[in-house]
């Protein structure tokens, strides 16, 4: 999953991104209100963390503005005021949730999951991902294959979690690069087959087809 904090508190904003990193989620970072604007509007973010007090365009602005242009991205609005205006204006504009400084970062986390797991389906939607004896719980970061966990590294879950969500369909190198690095990466590409070759000895060599030239799918196996 990849996410987008704009907050113009550096020390915050990479605290933040270094915590939700370690979490497994790829995550860019911006420190203006018009730049988050337009990185959000062009990138293909699962969800925005955005700060209400910011320089070139405030939060509840950015928020409008992009709810305006039919953009659905989840918007967790970070803010040092507290009251219930504030928190009314916020989600007026659009945004699916509030959380008031100084907040705990379990919380954070928490509701970014939360939110998440609603974009996936709903509010009622499950964390568990099923695909044949596979079965993902992504709220606890456990695989199981049948009966038996198999143990898996952060970002070797992560890969896995972008091919189930779209099993059967072929995702291709550049998207999982863009939602489990993020965009700055500037590593070798081929990092990617490096994790799908770790999951095919964990899971079976037969559960991820390579199509080549396009990417790899998932398959019930």
């Amino acid at each position: 999953m990849r996410l987008l904090i704009v907050e113009d508190e550096r020390r915050l904003a990479v605290s933040l991104a270094k915590g939700l990193t370690a979490e497994g989620f790829a995550v860019d970072v911006v420190h203006d209100g018009l730049e988050g604007l337009h990185r959000a509007g062009e990138g293909s973010y699962d969800l925005v963390l955005l700060d209400i007090m910011l320089p070139g365009m405030n939060g509840y602005r950015v928020c409008g503005a992009l709810r305006a242009a039919g953009n659905d991205v989840p918007i967790l609005m970070l803010t040092a005021k507290d009251g219930e205006y504030d928190e009314a204006e916020g989600l007026d504009t659009g945004a699916d949730d509030y959380l008031t400084k100084p907040f705990s970062y379990v919380v954070l986390v928490a509701r970014v999951k939360a939110l998440l797991r609603r974009r996936g389906g709903g509010a009622g939607a499950s964390p568990v991902v099923v695909v044949g004896d596979l079965r993902m719980d992504t709220a606890t970061r456990r695989v199981y294959r049948g009966e038996d966990e198999v143990v898996l590294t952060v970002k070797e879950f992560a890969v896995l979690e972008q091919l189930a969500v779209r099993a059967g369909e072929v995702v291709s190198k550049a998207e999982i690069l863009e939602h489990v690095w993020d965009f700055a990466y500037e590593g070798d590409p081929n990092i990617v087959e490096v994790y799908v070759s770790a999951l095919r000895r964990k899971l079976g060599a037969g559960r991820i087809q390579t199509v080549r030239g396009a990417g790899y799918r998932l398959v019930a196996g």
